[in-house]
């Protein structure tokens, strides 16, 4: 109650609802009742003071609404800033702004694995980074299986059979030996112990398990070599904006690493599931690096420019109100007056969102301010609930009646005790309670024991009885 005192004061002091502030503005309108200042539920037909001792203030005709709205005077509305934006009618550009990072274009990737196991000597490749060229050597590998294959070959270019000459040759190259050094092979006839291995192409060595002397087998990853000429973009889509997105959109990204610049590109790709850990979904882009500026796990803000919506509400994005289980703005209805208005939002598009439902083209949403005008009229409309229907003038209670055996009876307190019978109209089960007699009922005449029929009236406190009957049909006592 406290808390609810407090914003409800807060809300007083700012909005100045006073009856000098607003008087002149009022002119001749009707008021239909005065309310005190921090309690809305205390009303009055005049003007006075409320409990706390401050000015009761009135409620004109043209006030009297659900309850939620909240009215402040043109003063107020310039200190707070408050600042309004209409409903517009129109094509939304669904302009989707997300983040992304820089990732290898795995169409560019190579891993190198031997085809038989063996020995690695003169690794001339040391660490993860290094760039290499196609066609550079790598490393030596001294395997038996090699060298056995190398003597076949020679046999066979001593024996002048060319199928067997063309085998042997097959099933070097089979074994990863490559054409320049069979062609030595070839030539010199020659046997070597170990055999180079060859970069397949340009890139940069994003993989090096391995080390000099290390033995290594068909199913051991030897490196991994990348080519940065072209990369990719993984721009992460929030799974609410996820229908919007197409391959081919338009899209602009820009990265911290490198102010001022941006680059432009399409959608190339769009993945079929979403990542179970950040519920969104990868859309990707690819990117020429001439130079390699962009690197790997760069982080990048993405503008993905989808497909239109035509004939679309929207209101800024700084209007809404989130809450939990619901979305609402605030809405200018005239003369200072505001109210909050429950929408259902669709789509982000850059400072814009969607309205599906709740608003008309042509309303004025709160776009600043809104947050306070929200807590005053919400605490307005709790107010409102809280108070008691009014019982119209022309309807008078109906008077109970009920029976029942006397237990008990206190003249000193003016109370008697009852076991009574069930009384359907107020949904009471047969039970034993006390009753306080009202002015000028006489229960001298009755006992324990008896059975009585009574009449019940309506109080804030209980329900007194009002006549008191013998069983046997006698006139209620005086």
């Amino acid at each position: 109650m406290k808390n609810k005192l407090f914003i409800y004061t807060l809300a007083v002091l700012l909005t100045g609802a006073t009856w000098s502030a607003t008087a002149a503005e009022k002119g001749d309108k009707k008021i239909l009742y005065w309310v005190a200042p921090m309690d809305p539920s205390y009303r009055r037909d005049g003007p006075g003071k409320s409990p706390m001792g401050m000015d009761l203030v009135p409620v004109y005709e043209d006030e009297q609404d659900s309850g939620s709205d909240v009215t402040i005077s043109p003063a107020v509305v310039q200190n707070l800033g408050v600042r309004t934006a209409p409903v517009i009618r129109g094509e939304l550009s669904r302009q989707i702004n997300t983040v992304g990072y820089i990732d290898f274009d795995e169409s560019r990737v190579a891993h190198v694995h031997m085809r038989v196991s063996g020995w690695l000597e003169r690794l001339s490749v040391h660490s993860v980074g290094e760039e290499v060229k196609k066609g550079q050597r790598l490393f030596n590998l001294y395997s038996p299986d090699l060298v056995n294959a190398q003597r076949e070959f020679l046999r066979a270019l001593g024996s002048g059979n060319q199928g067997l000459i063309t085998a042997s040759r097959e099933r070097l190259g089979a074994l990863g030996v490559s054409r320049s050094e069979i062609a030595r092979l070839e030539k010199t006839r020659k046997l070597r112990q170990t055999i180079a291995i060859y970069a397949p192409q340009d890139g940069v060595v994003s993989s090096l398990p391995v080390r000099e002397g290390m033995y290594v087998a068909p199913a051991k990853q030897v490196m991994t070599l990348a080519d940065l000429s072209s990369v990719w973009l993984i721009a992460e889509i929030f799974e609410r904006q996820a229908e919007a997105v197409r391959v081919g959109d338009r899209a602009e990204v820009s990265l911290p690493y490198l102010p001022g610049e941006s680059w432009q590109g399409r959608v190339e790709f769009i993945y079929p599931s979403l990542d179970p850990k950040t519920r969104t979904l990868r859309a990707r882009l690819r990117f020429d690096n001439p130079g390699e500026r962009l690197k790997p796990n760069m982080y990048a803000r993405v503008k993905i420019h989808a497909s239109p919506r035509e004939n679309t509400l929207s209101i800024p994005l700084e209007a809404l109100i989130r809450t939990g289980d619901k979305d609402r703005v605030i809405v200018e209805v005239g003369e200072g007056r505001y109210k909050a208005c429950d929408v259902v939002a669709g789509i982000e598009s850059g400072d814009r969102i969607e309205i599906l439902d709740g608003l008309d083209e042509g309303d004025k949403v709160v776009v600043s301010g809104q947050f306070l005008l929200d807590s005053e009229a919400s605490l307005k409309a709790s107010f409102t609930r809280m108070e008691a229907p009014e019982t119209p003038a022309e309807e008078t209670p109906k008077t109970v009646t009920g029976a029942g055996k006397i237990i008990a009876i206190d003249p000193a307190n003016h109370q008697i005790r009852l076991e009574h019978d069930p009384i359907p109209a107020l949904d009471w089960p047969g039970m034993t309670m006390n009753f306080d007699l009202a002015e000028g009922v006489d229960a001298a005449s009755f006992k324990p024991g008896e059975r009585v029929h009574f009449d019940l009236g309506a109080k804030a406190d209980g329900y007194p009885i009002t006549a008191l009957r013998h069983e046997k049909g006698e006139e209620p006592t005086p």
